[in-house]
């Protein structure tokens, strides 16, 4: 029996997403890309922090190392690549901490600003910088929406662009999601696969790692959204269409003749039931038994 393929898996479009969104990002270091844990205020880097990072560092290890084992043929199990967090260093840390500190004010952007991000300018992903451990100190080592030196460079969101294998992945999931038996059958389908494909190349990568790890939903809801949004449009077109076309008396659309068809007949059901109900009302009055 053959392997079912899997195309599409959270994993994947995890690491397509990151990758995407390095490429917006100045690093002191390359090695400095790949993050173990992500919090929201540098004042949460504490003992229990520090800890789950170690933990996270050896897990991401040990899954590298067995993966790379079975991809080279061996017979292994995982437990055999376990790696004690305790034996991670501190300064082999890399902390993602989600702050607009960097990003430069932008007021009127907003008329009623709410959130932090209403004041500042706008990005196409939820801003962040990377702490390591270096010279015995929290030193900021990656700033995301950045181009040029940590010092001297300037904010830029225009500097990156998402992967060609993420890319490939949405193009893919937009293509599947529209062969589904509730939407394939329209004529617009096209239509609809490309406004879902611009609005995801839109919020792609506004996807928070730090709040969830299924990007696949992420990504469906939002082609649902599309297609929805879409389908209405061409009702109303269809309806504004089939209007005009009664108005100067021609036939309109087939599926306004089968509505009306199915109002009328749902209305004889109607009808029909409201006076048998009203005969048998007037023959209880007139004194007969009426067996149900």
């Amino acid at each position: 029996m053959a392997r079912k393929v899997n195309y599409l898996n959270n994993k994947d479009m995890l690491l397509e997403i990151h990758r995407s969104k390095s490429t917006f990002c100045s690093y002191v270091a390359p090695e400095y890309a790949e993050y173990d844990i992500i919090l929201t205020d540098l004042n949460k880097i504490n003992i229990r922090t520090v800890a789950e990072a170690k933990r996270n560092r050896a897990k991401q290890q040990s899954t590298q190392a067995y993966e790379s084992a079975k991809s080279a043929g061996q017979k292994v199990k995982m437990a055999e690549f376990d790696v004690d967090y305790r034996t991670i260093e501190k300064t082999d840390l890399v902390f993602r901490i989600m702050t607009f500190d960097h990003v430069p004010l932008e007021p009127g952007r907003k008329n009623k600003p709410k959130t932090v991000a209403d004041r500042h300018a706008k990005c196409n992903f939820p801003p962040f910088i990377h702490l390591a451990w270096v010279n015995d100190t929290w030193k900021e080592v990656v700033r995301s929406h950045w181009r040029g030196d940590l010092t001297d460079g300037k904010f830029s969101v225009t500097k990156g662009k998402i992967t060609e294998k993420l890319a490939s992945m949405m193009m893919m999931l937009c293509q599947r999601y529209s062969m589904r038996s509730n939407w394939r059958g329209y004529t617009y389908v096209d239509e609809m696969r490309s406004h879902a494909l611009v609005q995801l190349s839109q919020i792609g990568l506004y996807f928070d790692e730090s709040k969830s790890a299924n990007p696949f939903a992420y990504y469906t809801a939002a082609i649902t959204n599309s297609f929805t949004r879409v389908l209405n449009l061409e009702k109303r077109n269809q309806n504004l269409r089939d209007d005009l076309l009664q108005q100067a008396g021609q036939t309109p659309s087939f599926t306004r003749q089968m509505d009306d068809e199915t109002a009328q007949r749902k209305a004889r059901e109607v009808k029909a039931e409201e006076f048998h109900d009203k005969m048998e009302q007037e023959m209880k009055d007139a004194g007969y038994n009426i067996i149900p």
